[in-house]
């Protein structure tokens, strides 16, 4: 694990919390998941991941192949904490959301306090488990295809004006949790999209694209972040749970031939990193103080008297 605080302030901390969130699947919502993490780690962060792709779970193999790479090589690496949200099936679709929203919510409570960060990575479609991810979360990272293929998951563009016709469910999903924070608690959630697969040549889709993207982020409040390139460290070494921001020379697995395009792929995922300008000070242990306050609430009695469900004991009927 990252090094520990002091006993004397670990009561006090609490986690910052990343989702990286999008309804469209094959963004790298994971990959960026996995790098942010290990990236923190290296950071001497204390980390915590909770995967949400009950499907999926993608991250969870992630945390297990590096737990198991690690046993048998004998190579000390930092390890996240992972919390896997499993599939429930119940006799209704919405009995199985509402005893994972439960888990969710139990989990949370068990982790925020004795971690920097929690990392959750979510699955590509929306659930009631996405929509409370976003309402929890201080920053959230929506990887994106460089097209308008993959744009669609925010506007409908219209092809000729190249105007915005109107915002796609997931961006108005993002602007309602983002209000539902600002009048619950006055949290802000920090929203940065993030370009991946970014071409390096240059063309007039290209500049439509950027135009069309730069319009949304000043309507939806997004910024940017270091987008991800294509390349295949990113993908190679999931089997052994290690990254690029890992040391792969002491691993044994950088070798001379692959030493310069190695340290380009660090040099973008530190990018990414210090775009998403994590805050590591009291103002993040504020805001996430915040955050536990409402989630109470969610669970505190109506003001009619009435008892509200306590989702920490819903069982499948």
């Amino acid at each position: 694990m990252g090094q520990a605080m002091g006993d004397s302030r670990l009561k006090d901390r609490t986690a910052h919390v990343i989702v990286c969130g999008n309804e469209k699947g094959g963004t790298g919502k994971t990959t960026t998941s996995i790098l942010l993490t290990t990236a923190l780690l290296h950071k001497g962060m204390r980390v915590a991941t909770v995967d949400l792709d009950v499907r999926q779970q993608s991250l969870s193999r992630y945390v297990q192949n590096r737990r198991r790479w690690t046993d048998q090589h004998g190579v000390a690496l930092d390890h996240p904490h992972n919390v896997p949200i499993n599939a429930v099936q119940c006799d209704s679709r919405q009995a199985s959301y509402d005893r994972e929203f439960g888990t969710l919510l139990r989990a949370m409570s068990a982790i925020e306090r004795d971690y920097d960060f929690i990392v959750i990575d979510t699955p590509g479609h929306d659930g009631a488990l996405m929509r409370l991810a976003h309402s929890i979360a201080d920053t959230l990272v929506t990887p994106l295809n460089d097209s308008f293929l993959d744009l669609d998951v925010l506007a409908r563009v219209d092809a000729e004006s190249l105007k915005i016709d109107q915002l796609s469910h997931y961006a108005s999903s993002v602007r309602d949790a983002r209000r539902e924070r600002r009048s619950a608690d006055k949290g802000l959630l920090d929203w940065v999209v993030v370009r991946n697969r970014i071409s390096s040549s240059s063309s007039r889709n290209k500049e439509n694209f950027s135009e069309v993207l730069h319009d949304l982020s000043l309507q939806l409040g997004f910024r940017f972040g270091g987008g991800l390139s294509e390349r295949v460290i990113f993908r190679e070494h999931f089997a052994r749970g290690l990254t690029v921001m890992d040391d792969l020379a002491a691993c044994g697995l950088e070798t001379a031939k692959h030493r310069t395009s190695d340290a380009t792929a660090r040099l973008e995922v530190a990018t990414l990193v210090d775009s998403l300008r994590l805050p590591v000070d009291s103002a993040a242990r504020e805001r996430a103080q915040a955050r536990r306050e409402w989630m109470e609430q969610v669970r505190a009695p109506h003001s009619n008297g009435n008892q509200a469900l306590d989702l920490t004991d819903i069982a499948c009927a």
